[in-house]
């Protein structure tokens, strides 16, 4: 029998819900979205400051649950068999005894503890941004280090060390879709995946769970940590009071969901072991399913913990991917929306309507300039950059402007340099693990067809592509209760429900102007280091 779910889909800039049937495959029968804010320097007080509101996670939560009963009146709150999670990790959310949050969360943007990082760990003799000792132990016990600013190792202390007050309000250190868990069910938990996020889990056979002496030296009080439970767990169940608000019945089951990192590669479908899967959403990344852990410190990859117990998901992320053509959009492209305007506009569209028009118009820009953008290169760099190298001071640039270079190359170079970063730290990957030939791409990225025929054309393999491609980190939410509740066995068997439904093939004839820019994009970083130090250092 068909079993019904509600998945919520928490990403840096909105929330999507979808009521998500599942039977012989797992279909989203409604949808809906709902955006919030994020508060980025100037609007947190501190440089490097990125805070969104917690409250306003909820009432998006809340009330996209009650539009997609609207859009499917037919199936009624009874009727769904639990509510699980997908969401953006390495937040920093610190509540006290009752749950509620005592400053407003740090999302992963934030890279203010610059000064914690150096003396936690960024000191003495480095190996990859970490002094050696550390780094040593910290493999032995987690099989990753925490040498990045935006870890949230390092928020916390900044809060210890400039907000005492707050600091000794915590009752629990939380991460986002582990705070909205709590507002859901009273339950303080963190799932396998999001606590390994925090760099302070030891993955070691028959030690898995909190890692004390990673605490000690790092200075963080294990008992602000809370139980952590499997992605696939019942953690809890609606309160009445969160029943009123969400418009749920008060008892239904809540599972632990997962971190996009987790669950985005499950709902692509790409759950087997050397499945590779590319994600653009506002981040990106490239994601490999292992089966034992593996890092390339120099790189900052790791094989991270996933939804599946019995492996890995050897991981490198880019911090602004589809971002940049969002940035495009709103800052490059203002009279290209004329043009689109007066060519397909219609008075009865709504602003979203013609925001989501709009890329559909920027892609038959794209494609209306030859492969290579005739020698223009955009690093998608807007807010530092991770892998294959961690710099906070990195940023966008557009090189090799000519007085012939119109508008329309600048902005097919974007959607270049993005698929050239996605090749980066795919060929990083391939040092350590054995990636697919067939890569499976996902995320709103993947909506628009000459995107995914360009970065066929640039990493030169197939590129597969589900059903909703934007949709699928509530389809492996939606998986995490499956499992849970014995609808199927394991995470792996999720692939039989999830077939691609579109595959590029790339052009050979390609590849020597995209190889040629490949270099060059390189060389950029490697070029501009020290000068985007003296900009943005």
């Amino acid at each position: 029998m068909s079993k019904f779910v509600i998945t919520y889909d928490i990403g840096t800039t909105g929330i999507k819900t979808c009521l998500i049937e599942i039977d012989k495959t797992m279909k989203i029968l409604a949808s809906a979205t709902a955006g919030y804010g994020l508060y980025v320097d100037d609007e947190t007080g501190v440089k490097g400051g990125a805070e969104q509101d917690a409250d306003e996670w909820w009432d998006a939560m809340c009330t996209t649950t009650k539009t997609v009963f609207e859009k499917v009146p037919t199936v009624s709150k009874e009727q769904i068999e639990g509510i699980s999670f997908c969401s953006a990790m390495q937040g920093l959310v610190l509540v006290d005894r009752d749950g509620k949050c005592i400053r407003r969360p740090m999302t992963y943007m934030d890279q203010r503890a610059r000064e914690e990082l150096k003396k936690g760990i960024a000191y003495g003799v480095q190996v990859a941004g970490a002094e050696v000792t550390k780094l040593l132990k910290y493999i032995r016990y987690t099989g990753a280090v925490s040498s990045s600013v935006k870890d949230p190792i390092w928020k916390y202390k900044w809060v210890e060390a400039h907000e005492q007050g707050n600091y000794d309000k915590i009752y629990k250190w939380l991460d986002i879709k582990e705070y909205l868990i709590c507002r859901a069910s009273g339950e303080f938990v963190m799932t396998t995946d999001s606590a390994f996020a925090t760099l302070l889990y030891d993955t070691r056979k028959g030690h898995e769970g909190w890692c004390k002496p990673i605490c000690d030296m790092v200075g963080v009080n294990i008992n602000h940590l809370p139980e952590i439970k499997k992605c696939t767990d019942k953690v809890g169940e609606v309160t009445e009071e969160a029943a009123k608000e969400l418009g749920l019945a008060a008892g239904t089951a809540v599972y632990g969901g997962g971190g996009d990192a987790s669950l985005i590669g499950v709902g692509a479908g790409a759950v087997d072991n050397g499945d590779t899967h590319i994600y653009s959403g506002t981040s990106g990344w490239v994601g490999t399913v292992c089966e034992k852990q593996t890092v390339d410190a120099g790189a900052m990859m790791a094989a991270i913990v996933g939804a599946d117990p019995e492996s890995y998901n050897y991981f490198g992320e880019l911090e602004t991917s589809n971002k940049c053509v969002s940035w495009v959009k709103d800052h490059l492209a203002l009279d290209e929306i004329g043009v689109y305007l007066k060519k397909y506009g219609n008075a009865a569209d709504s602003l979203e309507q013609i925001e989501f028009n709009m890329y559909d118009y920027l892609e038959e820009v794209i494609e209306t300039v030859p492969a290579g953008s005739n020698g223009v290169i955009f690093t998608p760099w807007l807010h530092g950059n991770r892998c294959p190298f961690e710099d906070p001071n990195a940023a966008g640039m557009f090189f090799n402007i000519k007085i012939e270079t119109g508008k329309t190359e600048l902005i097919r170079s974007v959607v270049e340099g993005i698929c050239f970063h996605m090749r980066w730290m795919l060929e990083r990957q391939e040092k350590k693990v054995k990636t697919s030939s067939a890569v499976r791409f996902c995320g709103g990225g993947a909506l628009g067809a000459a995107t995914c025929q360009i970065l066929s054309d640039i990493l030169q393999r197939d590129i597969e592509v589900v059903d909703s491609p934007q949709n699928i980190g509530a389809v492996g939410a939606a998986a995490c209760i499956a499992v849970g509740t014995g609808m199927i066995k394991t995470m792996k068997d999720v692939k039989k429900l999830i077939p691609a439904n579109t595959v590029y093939h790339p052009n050979p004839a390609h590849k020597a102007v995209y190889d040629r820019n490949f270099k060059v994009y390189k060389n950029l970083y490697k070029c501009n280091k020290q000068n985007f130090a003296i900009l943005n250092g």
